[in-house]
């Protein structure tokens, strides 16, 4: 076993090698502070055949016991990853996927299993160091050692590996992974930082990973490993030469520039397949197309890599005709389904996405049970990729891995955006469908995610947009694209992807392929993707400049008020008998917060949840002479009516004390219903004496006409035929004795 241990970022850094997992090609147990993870990588023994990709994978394992917890609910297992360990998972594939070698077929499996967790340092981040690690320690060929940092933003400065409570202060939360030479990838948000404070963050975090790197090869400079040989197949001699003469650069420029992209993909693989066919008829042998048709099909996509990257440096032309900088055409409808309580349609060139907004009640809130995290979540937003959107037919199951990436960015580029839960208490949820899909995707999902909640009447503090940008580099010359296509984003060297606000940047995602990239480069790419998004955002703001004054008719009513919290109880009542009454007297959901005493009342008639809102302030009211009450009456005698103020605080009205409006109140009245009334008098038994709000004897000088007067009169109550017959109208929550004594 081998230990080293290095003082870095406040906290001490280990690394142990040979105690655990040794059966593994390559495994290492990362400490820092009081989180552990153990990072394994394997590899099969033979390269899988008859593919034409690298099948890595990367599994980020949360164990509850880390944190010293068991699972909840009925299987006390962990079951399937949770979202944070396919995002954890992403964090660490990404940033090593492009440093395998080109030929590797052979399966390769990342495991980082989560062994502690310390919710001040969480360990997910160092699932890339771990990796590295694991692979270079390994027989498995790897091309480099690659670090990730996480880095906040806090009063002014930067800091790497924050802690949870120093990043409720921060104004940035990204992850940046690179290597000693360049940053290869971001992942984060921000609360509208400018473009040059996101510029001095990367440098900063590149900083940071370079001390990383230098410690991995503190410890790799210990051993000599040596890596099993890769299986190459080479062509015979002549093949790709003697194929490449029948390609038509003109005829490839051609191609490229067919404006649609089916279009433009079968216009490219028909030629490719007529060129394979004249090939094999007329130039080598056709019982050998079989085994060498592969080298030929990677050899023409190689070509038009080429071409269209040739095309962009020295013509500045694009696949689709556009020059580096345009735009595709924009459009954006809001409003567009009557049932739904907020809907955009966001379009760009050819991707599409259909943004849907529910709104919903405190108990529609995403309930949290992570390894490290407990609670409720309001705002959400789901990403779905249907195949439909790029032509295909695949099977549909569960959300992918990149389903969830790309909701989880558009989400965190939208929540800072979003108003505080006392000011809309409303659960947020947004649904993007994207219905086209040709280049960036997850920022049109910013955008109709952005509309929609406009449109359905959200106070957001203001329009968030995305765009994503591309770049291609050959030697000194390199040229950044705005809203790049799908295949700008195959074919080119970064995809680049930021959202924000006039303001500043909310949210950024970052992944390179090549090491080139200087920060000229990135201040470049930051700037036009600034001018872009001012550019998405002139459309949307002319289809919808501000949140809609009123919400849908179909939204649900929620309405806040709070008590004392010594009085929550008083509210609640025994074994929550007066809560569960008020709930089914008005037809209303009550949520009472312990620790504030905020109150929220849902329901779908806002009659119904004022009235239950004046109960539950009158609940807590102390009863004193003078105090106004919405009481229910709960017995009728001829002499007047005896009311309930609070349960248990029962008053006669007498006829005396009302106005002539309740003339007859006999034949006007019943038990149950609601009258708003004064308590006038207290005696020393306790008893009240009320008269009808706004009331005033025949001889008194008070003067008419008051604002009560006119509403004291009207009945409060809802239909008879609507209450429960056997409702005890004496006590709230009672039922009917009708046993005799």
């Amino acid at each position: 076993m081998k230990v080293w241990e290095k003082e870095i970022f406040g906290r001490k850094l280990r690394i142990e090698y040979g105690k655990m997992a040794k059966q593994a090609n390559g495994s290492v147990l990362v400490r820092f502070g009081d989180s552990a993870l153990l990072v394994t990588a394997c590899a099969s023994s033979k390269p899988l055949e008859n593919v034409d990709f690298l099948p890595l994978t990367v599994e980020y394992q949360e164990r509850f016991y880390a944190a010293g917890k068991i699972p909840g609910g009925f299987i006390k297992r962990e079951g399937k990853p949770s979202e944070n360990a396919i995002l954890s998972a992403r964090l660490i594939d990404r940033p090593i996927r492009p440093l395998f070698p080109k030929e590797m077929r052979h399966e390769i499996q990342i495991v980082a299993t989560v062994l502690s967790a310390d919710p001040d340092d969480p360990p997910d981040t160092w699932g890339i160091m771990g990796a590295s690690l694991a692979l270079n320690l390994s027989d498995i060929p790897f091309n480099g050692i690659v670090a990730g940092v996480r880095v906040g933003y806090i009063n002014g400065e930067f800091k790497a590996f924050p802690t949870e409570r120093e990043m409720e202060e921060s104004k940035l939360d990204i992850v940046v992974a690179g290597t000693e030479e360049a940053v290869t990838m971001v992942e984060g948000e921000a609360k509208e930082v400018t473009e040059e404070e996101m510029l001095n963050a990367l440098s900063f975090a590149h900083d940071a990973i370079r001390q990383l790197v230098s410690f991995q090869k503190e410890i790799l400079s210990e051993f000599e490993i040596e890596k099993f040989e890769i299986e190459k197949v080479e062509p015979p001699e002549g093949l790709i030469e003697s194929f490449d003469e029948l390609i038509d650069e003109d005829k490839l420029r051609y191609l490229i520039l067919t404006p649609a992209k089916h279009e433009r993909d079968k216009a490219l693989k028909s030629y490719r397949d007529e060129l394979l066919e004249r090939f094999f008829t007329k130039r080598w042998p056709a019982d050998e197309r079989e085994q060498f048709e592969g080298f030929l099909k990677e050899h023409f996509e190689d070509r038009l890599r080429d071409k269209m990257r040739k095309m962009v440096l020295e013509e500045g032309i694009r696949a689709d005709g556009r020059k580096p900088d345009d735009i595709r055409p924009i459009t954006c409808e809001v409003g567009i389904f009557p049932r739904t309580h907020g809907s955009a349609l966001f379009t760009r060139g050819e991707t599409q996405s259909l943004g849907i907004v529910t709104l919903g009640a405190p108990m529609d809130e995403q309930i949290i049970d992570t390894l490290l995290e407990e609670g409720s979540k309001r705002f959400m937003l789901h990403y779905n990729f249907p195949p439909y959107s790029t032509g295909e037919v695949k099977p549909m199951r569960g959300p992918s891995r990149r389903e969830i990436g790309h909701g989880h960015l558009a989400e965190r580029a939208l929540k800072n955006m979003l108003p505080p839960e006392e000011e809309f208490p409303y659960t947020i949820r947004v649904v993007s469908e994207i219905l086209e899909s040709n280049g960036s995707s997850s920022m049109a999902t910013v955008c109709s995610g952005s509309l929609s909640l406009m449109d359905a009447g959200v106070p957001i503090r203001k329009h968030v947009a995305g765009v994503a940008m591309g770049l291609i580099i050959e030697g000194e010359k390199a040229v950044v694209l705005t809203d790049i296509l799908g295949m700008e984003d195959h074919l080119g060297d970064m995809d680049f992807k930021v959202a924000g606000t006039r303001d500043g940047i909310t949210a950024f995602q970052m992944d390179v392929k090549v090491s080139g990239v200087s920060e000229e480069i990135m201040r470049e790419a930051l700037e036009k993707a600034r001018q872009a998004r001012m550019k998405i955002l002139d459309v949307m703001e002319a289809t919808i400049s501000s949140p809609r004054s009123s919400l849908s008719p179909h939204a649900p009513i929620i309405k806040l008020t709070s008590v004392p919290v010594d009085k929550i109880g008083e509210v609640i009542g025994p074994g929550g008998r007066i809560v569960k009454w008020i709930s089914k007297e008005f037809d209303v959901s009550v949520y009472i917060d312990d620790e504030t005493g905020q109150v929220k009342v849902s329901g779908n008639n806002v009659e119904n949840v004022d009235q239950a809102i004046t109960v539950i302030q009158d609940l807590v009211k102390d009863v004193e002479v003078g105090q106004e009450f919405e009481g229910k009456i709960t017995r009728i005698e001829p002499y007047g009516m005896f009311i309930e103020v609070k349960p248990g605080k029962i008053g006669l009205l007498h006829s005396s004390k009302m106005s002539s409006k309740l003339k007859d109140f006999a034949k006007k009245f019943q038990v149950g219903d609601r009258v708003r009334v004064v308590i006038t008098d207290i005696d020393n038994l306790g008893r009240l004496q009320l008269k009808e709000a706004g009331f005033e004897p025949p001889d008194s000088n008070s003067r008419r006409g008051d604002r009560s007067t006119h509403t004291s009169a009207r009945p409060t109550h809802r239909p008879s035929s609507h209450r429960n017959p056997g409702h005890d109208r004496r006590k709230p929550g009672g039922r009917a004795d009708n046993t005799s004594h």
